[in-house]
């Protein structure tokens, strides 16, 4: 018997950023500021990500282009692999994505791409609690999202290779 079904999530929209609680403003300012260490000569879109750890620790990344197009990295793969790297087994709470884009506009948030969605599902799973999103451009609206896996539903996980 066909059943429709609906998806749906929650999430925070606020118009600027000085309505943030002062841990969210400080982690999105920090993405804000780090845009300025992207490599992106291609593309110019420069991307940074910024999480803090349960440890209280702040681990950014920034996205890598290559010119052997699709070589790069997102910036927050780049975190992701730092966090681990650095700190392993040290829970992620939230991150901060935020870009700069000098020859279009940067005043609207950005969602991170699938296969990042992807990464930091299987994180989240991985750590077994909810990673906080908080994007938000160089200046304007910010997005919360309370848990990274909200933007994928139905994503694959360890759990569907058994």
């Amino acid at each position: 018997m066909m059943k429709k079904l609906r998806h749906s999530f929650e999430y925070l929209s606020y118009d600027d950023i000085s309505e943030l609680d002062a841990d969210d403003a400080a982690l999105l300012q920090a993405a804000r500021k780090v845009t300025e260490r992207a490599y992106a000569p291609y593309s110019n879109f420069r991307v940074g990500a910024v999480m803090r750890l349960a440890n209280g620790q702040l681990v950014s990344g920034t996205n890598q282009e290559n010119a052997s197009f699709p070589a790069g990295i997102c910036a927050e793969r780049t975190a992701l692999s730092a966090a681990s790297s650095l700190f392993p087994g040290e829970p992620v709470q939230a991150i901060a994505i935020s870009y700069q884009h000098p020859e279009g506009n940067s005043h609207q948030p950005i969602s991170p791409c699938g296969i990042c969605r992807q990464s930091l599902a299987e994180y989240e799973l991985r750590q077994q609690q909810p990673i906080r999103l908080i994007l938000g451009g160089q200046s304007g609206k910010v997005l919360v999202i309370p848990a990274a896996t909200q933007l994928l539903p139905f994503s694959f996980s360890a759990k569907d290779m058994e």
